[in-house]
């Protein structure tokens, strides 16, 4: 016994004299590298979505989510429509050269497969059809990109769930954070310019077969829902579809609107047909004869804010209303 006790003794100096040389080996378990946590989320669809670790390659079908993805600093090896978010997203531009996969309606599965993402950000805009063909190539997520019911809300819900699945939730809470006082800026500006209150019809226009439309912006908006947070009162009466806010009117339509409204619109240099305000209807006699026309109360924004974007596009949105006070 006091032989195995003499044994064990000299052992555990051995052990100790090689520790202070630090020639002792680490532990096998000190060696292996520290595997990511699984990340278990739930989608805009109800499905539960399973995660390996924070996304890295991601692959986005529309640009609501695309904007949200750069937003939160990671960049999109995929996007649909590369020269379209260039052109109608300026605010918040894409900081690498992402691969082209299709348009927004129709991506290219096969062009998407050879990116081999983590991860596929989807619209529920998106066929039935085309998201489960996503789902066959990898990891899909569906994210609802607008509810007229919240709009701000959903934008935040969205942030915070791309926020999960790339592990910047930290980003997403600056985020919030930057864009609720930069509400709070504008609401400021706008009341000390005594435009507080003040009646304003947001909305986009285009030319189709010579004719030309006018999509209002309702309250059921993600940029009336702005305005309403700013303190503006929106003036528009037609009601918008349940998802974007939009509604329909032609020129006729806007007799309706107040004459001490502000009418603001965004259109784009690259699209001609976007921008009717100033072009096909410059001469048409129910537009010219317009009380906000005749007060010079038609505002044209900054081209590349996008309209159903983020955090991004909107605070540069109220940086643009704040400018009109200027």
């Amino acid at each position: 016994m006091r032989r195995h006790l003499s044994a064990a003794a000299v052992l555990a100096a051995a052990a100790l004299a090689l520790t202070a040389c630090g020639t002792t080996e680490p532990a096998a378990d000190a060696k292996a590298p520290k595997t990511a946590e699984k990340i278990t989320l739930t989608d805009a669809s109800g499905k539960k979505v399973t995660l390996d670790g924070p996304a890295k390659k991601v692959v986005g079908t529309e640009w609501h989510e695309v904007e949200l993805l750069v937003s939160l600093g990671v960049d999109p090896v995929g996007v649909a429509d590369v020269k379209g978010y260039k052109s109608w997203d300026s605010a918040v531009p894409l900081k690498n050269e992402p691969k082209d996969i299709g348009t927004r309606g129709e991506p290219s599965m096969d062009t998407i497969a050879a990116l081999k993402p983590d991860l596929i950000v989807a619209s529920t805009d998106l066929p039935p059809a085309a998201v489960k063909q996503l789902r066959d190539v990898a990891t899909v997520i569906e994210v609802k990109s607008a509810d007229a019911a919240d709009p701000i809300g959903r934008m935040n819900q969205n942030l915070d769930l791309l926020a999960r699945a790339t592990g910047t939730t930290d980003k997403a809470a600056e985020l919030k954070k930057t864009f609720d006082a930069k509400i709070e800026e504008g609401k400021k500006a706008l009341a000390g310019a005594g435009l507080g209150g003040a009646k304003v019809a947001f909305a986009d226009g285009y030319v189709v077969s010579n004719q030309v439309q006018v999509r209002p912006y309702t309250s059921g908006s993600l940029i009336g829902a702005v305005n309403e947070r700013l303190g503006l009162k929106n003036d528009w009466t037609v009601k918008g579809d349940p998802a974007y806010g939009l509604g329909t009117t032609d020129v006729e339509g806007l007799t309706k609107l107040s004459p001490d409204v502000h009418f603001a619109y965004i259109g784009n240099a690259d699209d001609k047909d976007s921008t009717p305000f100033t072009g096909a209807l410059a001469k048409d006699k129910v537009w010219t004869s317009l009380p906000f026309v005749k007060k010079n109360n038609v505002h044209r924004l900054p081209d590349g804010i996008w309209m159903f974007g983020g955090p991004g596009s909107m605070g540069k949105y109220v940086d643009s209303i704040i400018a009109l006070t200027k």
